[in-house]
């Protein structure tokens, strides 16, 4: 059965959120530089809601993400930097967005072309960023859809970077994220798919 939640309760809900965004603000103490561009109050209600709403998680994880801002420096990749990384567009934006207005990512796993997990990294962290800037207004997520046509074991995304890849999007990008299609998975992921679920 559904339910309908009435108007009061649900403004009660937007009330408690915004003063789970002021006690984090204010946990976080005073910030400086790009970290204060950063943390805007959509991106502190993106750390809470990955945490569920716990005030003490959301600050760690958002502390992480801030050091690892400052040591990364994802605002000043460039593209000449990250250029032979998409050579074969291996990693993509899209020219246009999903029906709910999302920019989308296409990610082709078979058109690997390096082996530089650093390079690969910055890569994809500056389509991530630029997907993010170009976002529009009130849209907070992107779609990221893997097209695996073409792809084989012998031109496979090394583990390591997928693990990396994963880590950073939901560590230091949580809630970005609305959906990741697989277009034309091979049969490998079939297999997985039923054991697991």
């Amino acid at each position: 059965m559904f339910r309908r939640k009435n108007h009061s309760n649900s403004e009660q809900g937007v009330e408690d959120q915004q003063q789970k965004v002021k006690e984090l603000r204010a946990s976080l103490g005073q910030l400086s530089g790009r970290s204060t561009q950063f943390c805007t109050d959509a991106c502190l209600k993106r750390f809470l809601e990955a945490r569920n709403w716990n005030v003490d998680k959301a600050k760690k994880m958002l502390e992480e993400t801030l050091k690892w801002r400052l040591s990364f420096k994802p605002e000043e990749i460039r593209w000449n930097e990250v250029a032979k990384e998409g050579e074969t567009g291996k990693v993509f934006k899209a020219n246009f967005h999903d029906r709910h207005g999302r920019t989308v990512l296409i990610l082709r796993p078979g058109m690997q072309n390096t082996a530089a997990l650093d390079n690969q990294m910055k890569h994809l962290v500056y389509l991530i960023e630029n997907a993010i800037f170009n976002l529009p207004e009130g849209q907070e997520q992107m779609v990221w859809l893997i097209d695996f046509t073409g792809w084989s074991i012998t031109n496979n995304v090394p583990v390591k970077s997928a693990r990396e890849s994963i880590n950073i999007l939901q560590n230091h990008y949580p809630e970005r994220l609305a959906a990741a299609i697989l277009y034309n998975p091979p049969r490998l992921f079939e297999t997985f798919w039923r054991v697991c679920f």
